[in-house]
């Protein structure tokens, strides 16, 4: 059986699912993981990510870091396109309409999701983009 904190990519998320997070949600460092689902940009198919998040109020907040990679996740090219996604939470199940904050919003949560995940800044640091922040707002409450 794999260790939660090693779980990574589709066996992240299946696992997760299959547990309603009682497998995944708590990972490295004691990080806490939802599962984004976007549509494909180019395919129109579903596509689940496990990601680091926090909480602004009633919304999720994750990173669009990539490890510092030069270009963009797909999951956040694909809410570009495509704003509206389904968060899971461990069990809670939710619509949400994605946005990437701007201004003081961005950089109050990036200090936020900072102390949740202090590798961000040095993802920052080695790429020339600057890092979305995205906050996942609940619809149909």
């Amino acid at each position: 059986m794999t260790a939660p904190e090693n779980l990574f990519g589709e066996e992240h998320v299946r696992r997760y699912v299959e547990t309603d997070g009682e497998v995944g949600y708590l990972w490295r460092e004691g990080a806490t993981i939802l599962i984004l689902t976007t549509t494909g940009r180019t395919s129109g198919e579903q596509r689940s990510t496990p990601l680091i998040f926090g909480e602004d109020g009633s919304n999720a907040v994750v990173v669009a870091s990539k490890g510092g990679a030069p270009e963009h996740p797909g999951w956040y090219r694909n809410l570009t396109k495509t704003p509206e996604v389904n968060v899971q939470i461990k069990g809670d199940r939710f619509r949400a309409r994605a946005r990437t904050a701007e201004g003081e919003e961005r950089d109050r949560l990036w200090r936020q999701m900072n102390g949740i995940w202090p590798h961000y800044d040095a993802y920052q640091e080695k790429t020339a983009r600057t890092i979305p922040v995205v906050v996942l707002e609940r619809v149909g409450v």
